[in-house]
């Protein structure tokens, strides 16, 4: 049995399977066929193979068989095996489904294979089940229970319709000095020192630093980013209430735009980005002045990713703050270096999403426009008379009863 079948691979072939075995991507399973025809190709026995990998003498065989026979890519590819039966029938593939879509055991975050199997078992009269055939029932559906994935769900109505297209045609709009179009967000921050002195890196080995770390407080970080000019302005502040956005939109009328006529500012719906928090920080003549010279353009609910100021926020996150850093004089001082440099190297948005385009990708979310719909005409009826009291009443009344 184990003369029949003789691997001579091609040097492509053999290649192939080198770039399978190196990558790291593919399957276990086809993997371990990989290495099965390499080692065969080699001119090891079928024990040999066996007991290195290992596997069993009929996995061998079996990919030696269908290498001579069926060529390369079907060697690589597991399949059933003929004549055998299923181990579960479609009510309990159900039930095996309907397992990995509800919650899941008290106690454990999520769905592994060996709960899937230990919860089958129990709520069906099936002995026992291994979790190699749980995972291919749930590999037929396309189903990974122990995958999750954090996303955007907005509830996408009129008014949020409304507000991503005011938004979207703002950034569409050509540059105008006298009208810029400004992007304001904040993000926290933690102040973290170290507890001993990291060591830095030497030849062959990477720099080190203690897991162990001091907390120093947090701190909040404002971001300005001009949507036609390459300029953006972050600033440190120990906190982000009323006040402290107030004197960021006066800082923004007073210096960083003094001779515009109107800023056009798009942020997103945070309780202190209000024009009240002017008035409460401000007298009310200073206040009205401010406000005169902004407009406020807000994101849809749950959908800040309309501000270009996060996608800023992102780049400062992995150039400037991905690392340890423990006052706030030093968070400061970086933040500075960075801007400086972020402006002189000309960084901005390239924003690509319009109108046009989220009406054809958000195409099922748009709200139904009630102007196809038929205008119905309603007519008064006309009065009609009893028999027995031979009166004219109005229609819709019940007869012999004052109203």
């Amino acid at each position: 049995m184990n003369v029949r079948y003789r691997v001579d691979l091609e040097e492509s072939e053999r290649q192939q399977l080198l770039d399978l075995t190196r990558g790291g991507t593919a399957g276990v399973r086809k993997i371990k066929r990989a290495q099965i025809l390499l080692m065969a190709n080699a001119g090891r026995k079928d024990a040999e193979i066996a007991e290195v990998l290992p596997v069993g003498t009929a996995t061998v065989y079996r990919t030696k068989q269908r290498f001579v026979e069926e060529g390369l890519e079907a060697a690589l590819q597991e399949r059933s095996r003929r004549g055998g039966e299923r181990k579960l029938d479609g009510q309990q593939e159900s039930l095996l489904v309907a397992l990995a879509c509800s919650k899941p055991p008290k106690g454990r975050s999520r769905w592994t294979l060996t709960l899937l199997a230990g919860a089958l078992v129990a709520l069906t009269d099936i002995e026992s089940v291994s979790c190699q055939t749980v995972r291919r029932r749930l590999a037929e559906c396309d189903l990974k229970p122990w995958q999750k994935k954090m996303w955007c769900l907005p509830k996408v109505d009129a008014a949020f319709v409304a507000r991503m297209e005011d938004i979207l045609d703002l950034y569409a709009e050509p540059p105008d000095p006298k009208r810029p179009v400004v992007c304001f967000d904040e993000s926290p921050t933690q102040l973290i020192g170290e507890t001993r002195i990291p060591q830095p890196p030497q030849p062959g080995r990477p720099a080190r630093y203690d897991y162990e770390y001091k907390r120093n407080g947090t701190a909040n970080i404002f971001v300005h980013l001009d949507r036609h000019r390459r300029w953006r302005h972050v600033e440190a502040t120990d906190s982000r209430a009323n006040p402290d956005f107030a004197r960021q939109m006066r800082d923004l009328v007073d210096i960083h735009y003094p001779d515009a006529d109107l800023i056009r500012v798009v942020l997103d719906n945070l309780s202190t980005h209000s024009q009240a928090a002017l008035y409460e920080t401000f007298p009310a003549p200073q206040a009205r002045r401010i406000l005169r010279k902004l407009e406020f353009h807000y994101t849809p609910k749950h959908a800040s990713w309309l501000t270009m100021a996060e996608i800023e926020i992102g780049v400062m996150n992995e150039q400037c703050l991905n690392r340890r850093i423990p006052s706030r004089p030093t968070l400061v001082d970086e933040l500075a270096a960075w801007e400086q440099r972020r402006n002189d190297e000309g960084g901005t948005v390239n924003w690509l999403f319009t109108v046009e385009k989220a009406r054809d990708k958000m195409a099922r979310c748009y709200p139904q426009a009630l102007d196809h719909l038929p205008v119905v005409e309603f007519k008064r009826p006309r009065k009609r008379r009893t028999k027995k009291s031979k009166r004219w009443i109005q229609p819709f009344k019940t007869p012999g009863k004052r109203y």
